[in-house]
């Protein structure tokens, strides 16, 4: 195994000028904390996923079985419909907020719901 400096890894920076997206640094950060955690998991799933496609097939679940896996195109279609409906779920907030902004009808309160559904 290779000596790998971790701290150096995760201090790596991009090449460029950051793009902010958000007027309050705090929430840049827990914005960009969620989606380096968020790419994770989508790593994991697709290893999983690979793991589960080698059980199915009868192959041997070896580290190098895993990292030489192609899926098929069945199967990538597959993991590119759960990558679009994943993120779609991680940003539905956001996306929900600007519709808001765009549309005040989709602007009600959290009280105004509480009382409507109350008075049901």
């Amino acid at each position: 195994m290779s000596n790998i400096d971790v701290n150096t890894l995760a201090n790596a920076k991009a090449k460029g000028e950051r793009p902010y997206f958000f007027d309050d640094p705090a929430v840049e950060r827990v914005m960009s904390i969620t989606m380096a955690v968020a790419a994770e998991v989508a790593v994991l799933r697709e290893r999983m996923d690979t793991i589960e496609r080698l059980a199915e097939s009868g192959a041997a679940i070896t580290k190098a079985n895993i990292e030489a896996f192609k899926p098929d195109d069945n199967a990538a279609k597959e993991r590119q419909e759960w990558h679009a409906a994943y993120v779609a779920r991680i940003l539905r907030i956001i996306h929900q907020e600007l519709q808001a902004l765009e549309n005040d009808n989709l602007n009600v309160s959290s009280q105004k719901l509480a009382d409507a559904q109350a008075a049901q």
